[in-house]
This record gives structure tokens, C-alpha cells and sequence, in this order.
């Protein structure tokens, strides 16, 4: 995301129209809430991408529960040293933290929502900011983030955290996708990944869990500096940052047990504190989406693109 503040809503507009347009612009990193990138998902290709419409991919994706697994995805991306170094390196993220976040929104909601071209189009737009991030860590090991292992634990541990989201504080999608949606969930997702040139991906919930319990001996303690940046990032307003707080308490509760003890949070252990703390965060996602509504505007430009929805109002504002 860019350092600009986001945009307001426009004079008059209520509280809600507010509350959109900050948090489009928040997490879009554009002031429109709308980015070229978004708007291409609407224009670029004509035919479905990778993911099956209205599949499982789609509805974890474009689920509120993301903000939550986002936050566990990189504690656990931080426990890993040579991810660390790499994001340490080449990241402004402790400057402009919403720039990275806007980056891996952008890979994250075109690789899903996007046509096929669309989708390809921005795996290869990855792949060479990928080549550009190579260094030696400060223990003296070398890392790339092109590196296949490196890319699978980055896959793994946001896999991980986003499916133990979508479990705990999401949207139940049994009904509609039956008891086996979890399994589908990792085996489609690794798409994405392959695409980047990560590879031995699990294609099932057991599979996902066996690979992260693999790299227990390569794990380090997660810095005091970093814990400290996730639960409270720099450049809220006071409700945001009340906003962030709950979601952050929520993925304290969800990293996976394998990362738990380096990142020195409580990670899933059933405890009264635990559930009392994911049902706020459910009740509080719930409030949320009752006021953004039932679709992201990636969302919306790819039903458009594919001909089951209208042509969204922002697609003719000015970019």
C-alpha cells in the first residue's frame, strides 16, 4: 500500500460509505479502492482463470477471515530465518507496512478472481521481484526467494494460516461444499504456488500439516521487533487500530502449532480465553461484513468479466 492516506468517501456520504471507501483503500493500496490491477481482473481474458467460480479458493479468498489468516501467514513466514532475512532485506515493510500488505493482495486476489491471462500475466510479474531478492542472512546462509524451498514453506504457512482462518472465524462452507472442502482447498490452492516454482506441494489438510511439521528443525524464534510490528503496525487512525487489535488477538490463536512456541504466542490450543477471543473476532468480521457488503471489488469485476454480474459502478470512474 502507499503511504497516502487513504481517500475519503464523498461529502456526505454516511458512515458506512466511509467505512468502505478507508478500507478498500487500506487493503487496495490505491485511494479509489479500485487499481488498475482490480479493473484488469474485470478486462484482461474473457474465459474462468484458475479457480472454479464460486469454488472453494474463491470463497476462502473472498472471505473477511483473510485479514485474520494474513496476520498468522506472516508470523509464520517470520519464523522461518531466510524468509525473515529476505523480507528484512528487500522489504520497506517496517517504513510502509500497507505497501507490502497491498503487494500481497494484489498476487493473492489476481491469481484468484483473474482470468487465466490475467493470472499468468502476474505469477510472472512475481517471479521477477522473486529474482531481485537474494542476499546471505545474517548467520551466513545464502537465500533467493526464487529458491523452491523457500517458496514452499512461504506456501505452506499461508495455506495454513488462511484455512485454520476460514475454520475458526469464517464463513461455514460444509453446506455448500461438503466436509471435504478443506482438502480441496490445499490441493487447488498449490496452483498458485506451482506457478512461482514451488514444488512437492500437499494436496490435502493432513498432507499440509505433515510438510510444515517437516521444517521444525529449521525454524527459529520469531524477533521481539517483528512480534511487536504485527500487533501493532504503524499509521492506524484510533479505529483501526482497534479494528487491527481484534484480528490480531484472533491469529495469536491460529498459528500452527509447529510455529507457536518459536513465535511465542498460544497458537491453537483449545482454552476458554481462546474461544471467547475467535468469537469476537467473528462477531467482529461479521459487523464488518454487513457494512462492506457480501463482495470484495475483486469479486465483483470477476463475475462481470464472466458474465455473471453487472458491470460494476467504480469500473467507469475515473482511474
Amino acid at each position: 500500500m502507499t503511504s497516502a492516506t487513504p481517500a475519503a468517501a464523498p461529502r456526505g456520504a454516511g458512515l458506512p460509505a466511509r467505512v468502505r471507501a478507508t478500507f478498500r483503500s487500506r487493503v487496495s493500496g490505491d485511494p479509489s479502492g479500485a487499481p488498475a490491477w482490480v479493473r484488469d481482473i474485470a478486462l484482461v481474458g474473457t474465459g474462468e482463470g484458475w479457480f472454479e467460480p464460486g469454488g472453494v479458493v474463491w470463497r476462502v479468498h473472498g472471505d473477511l477471515a483473510t485479514l485474520v489468516g494474513g496476520v498468522a501467514a506472516l508470523i509464520g513466514q517470520g519464523a522461518h530465518p531466510l524468509a525473515l532475512a529476505g523480507v528484512q532485506a528487500h522489504s520497506a515493510y517496517q517504513r510502509d507496512p500497507w505497501a507490502r500488505l497491498a503487494g500481497t493482495a494484489r498476487w493473492l486476489v489476481v491469481s484468484t478472481f483473474g482470468s487465466a491471462e490475467l493470472a499468468e500475466r502476474e505469477a510472472a510479474r512475481v517471479r521477477g521481484v522473486h529474482r531481485r531478492v537474494r542476499g546471505t542472512a545474517p548467520g551466513g546462509q545464502p537465500y533467493s526467494a526464487s529458491d523452491p524451498d523457500l517458496l514452499r514453506w512461504v506456501h505452506l504457512a499461508f495455506t495454513d494460516a488462511f484455512l485454520a482462518a476460514q475454520l475458526a472465524v469464517g464463513r461455514d462452507l460444509t453446506r455448500r461444499h461438503g466436509r471435504g472442502w478443506p482438502d480441496r482447498y490445499v490441493a487447488d490452492w498449490a496452483r498458485s504456488a506451482h506457478a512461482l516454482g514451488a514444488r512437492d506441494l500437499p494436496d490435502s489438510r493432513a498432507g499440509l500439516a505433515e510438510a510444515l511439521a517437516a521444517h521444525r528443525d529449521r525454524l527459529a524464534p520469531v524477533p521481539q521487533d517483528l512480534r511487536a510490528f504485527l500487533g501493532a503496525p504503524p499509521g492506524l487512525g484510533r479505529a483501526e487500530a482497534v479494528f487491527y487489535t481484534g484480528l490480531a488477538g484472533a491469529a495469536a490463536h491460529l498459528v500452527s502449532p509447529v510455529v507457536a512456541p518459536w513465535a511465542r504466542v498460544p497458537g491453537r490450543a483449545s482454552s476458554p480465553r481462546a474461544r471467547a477471543r475467535l468469537a469476537a473476532t467473528r462477531a467482529q468480521l461479521l459487523a464488518t461484513r454487513a457494512v462492506l457488503g457480501p463482495r470484495s471489488p475483486s469479486e465483483e469485476a470477476a463475475r462481470h468479466r464472466l458474465g455473471l454480474g453487472p458491470r460494476p459502478d467504480w469500473l467507469d470512474a475515473p482511474a
